[in-house]
């Protein structure tokens, strides 16, 4: 089976906290002079409460991207108030493990340098972007 060296990324970020950040990237991405060459497979908004949907649409796009790209604001490490139900502290924490089941390369970078390491990615091989700036991150995309 031939498979592409494309990159396919799909980006774990915490939606209420940082998704202005996400949207910054979008909108990096969309630029037809960004340096970077990925495909982004981060899926939009998932408009419902059933975990069993949110991991089954998180799931399937982590399988189908090569890196797993993990924005760390300030609450990535927040205990979210289902983490029962989630199987794991959080949704970015999930995504992290899952990532690594797949066998993702990941990719890391804080959004400020003061927001506490997750847990998932001590020990994981990450790639750290080393601030979040479009150039930082692209150059850890394509290093990774």
């Amino acid at each position: 089976m031939y498979k592409s060296s494309r990159k396919k990324v799909c980006i774990s970020f915490d939606w209420h906290n940082d998704r202005d950040y996400r949207h910054l990237m979008s909108a990096w991405i969309a630029n037809p002079n960004n340096t970077i060459d990925f495909d982004d497979l981060t899926p939009g908004a998932i408009d419902t409460n059933d975990i069993s949907r949110v991991k089954g649409v998180l799931t399937t796009q982590i399988r189908a991207a090569t890196h797993t790209l993990v924005l760390i604001g300030a609450y990535a490490n927040t205990k979210h108030s289902d983490s029962d139900k989630i199987g794991t502290r959080n949704w970015i924490w999930w995504e992290i493990e899952q990532s690594k089941i797949e066998g993702n390369k990941l990719i890391a970078v804080k959004l400020k340098s003061d927001n506490p390491t997750p847990d998932p990615l001590f020990n994981s091989g990450a790639k750290w972007a080393m601030s979040f700036t479009q150039d930082a991150i692209f150059k850890a995309i394509n290093e990774a």
